[in-house]
């Protein structure tokens, strides 16, 4: 469903991503983990037209994306989750939930509202709350329900964990593979690397802007050198 092709990305004189390539099958939730400053953030605000690359390419379906706008990423059923959530802090939870449908007939639209607050009770009982006034995991499923808004085939989600109580952590990560059970493809960038490869069907590991491994999640979180690097092993 989504390809990646020999990505180059530089930030300035920064070689940001490094000839990354990777793949994302209909139905799978595939992970990206690394330190911080691998490159993670990069190669999701480059899928979802962000950020572009220097050279490279982008495929959903086999088409090349490359080269479209972020909102006709969007219309392709491409949309991002992003890190640090983004909320708009004087818009209520209704307003920013709308705001991810802007794309939208408004009778579909209408129609995964309903789904996103029978996913999140928390959000229909503060829809007209001001969504910075809400806690950190009220806003991170804010940030997912808004996304969720906009019918994604492909679900960005760039560190859903960060900041989070671990009570609210197993939340998201629960909430993440109710998504997926319902569909729709995740790629799932997270800091957690126990908690990714834990959900994930495959995974790629990303250093200083390259791809060093990549295979089933379960073989990854086995393997001695990822134990060591990012499982407390």
């Amino acid at each position: 469903m989504l390809e990646i092709r020999d990505l180059n990305v530089h930030y300035g004189g920064i070689h940001a991503l490094k000839g990354v390539s990777l793949s994302v099958e209909s139905g799978e939730i595939v992970t990206l983990i690394g330190a911080n400053g691998a490159g993670k953030s990069t190669c999701l605000r480059t899928i979802s037209g962000l950020k572009k690359p220097t050279s490279g390419q982008i495929l959903v379906d086999g088409k090349d994306i490359t080269t479209l706008s972020a909102q006709a990423r969007v219309k392709l059923g491409v949309s991002q989750s992003p890190e640090g959530r983004r909320v708009f802090p004087q818009m209520t939870v209704q307003e920013n939930l709308d705001l991810g449908a802007f794309l939208r007939p408004r009778r579909d639209a209408a129609l995964d509202l309903t789904r996103v607050f029978d996913r999140f009770p928390v959000l229909a009982d503060r829809r007209r709350q001001l969504a910075g006034t809400l806690s950190g995991g009220e806003q991170q499923m804010l940030a997912i329900g808004r996304t969720i808004m906009a019918h994604p085939r492909i679900l960005l989600l760039d560190e859903p964990s960060m900041g989070l109580a671990p009570l609210f952590v197993q939340e998201i990560f629960d909430i993440i593979a109710d998504i997926h059970a319902s569909g729709t493809t995740i790629l799932l960038v997270e800091q957690n690397a126990h908690k990714a490869l834990g959900i994930a069907d495959r995974a790629y590991v990303l250093e200083t802007g390259k791809i060093v491994i990549s295979g089933p999640a379960a073989e990854l979180s086995a393997t001695e050198d990822i134990k060591r690097a990012y499982l407390g092993g």
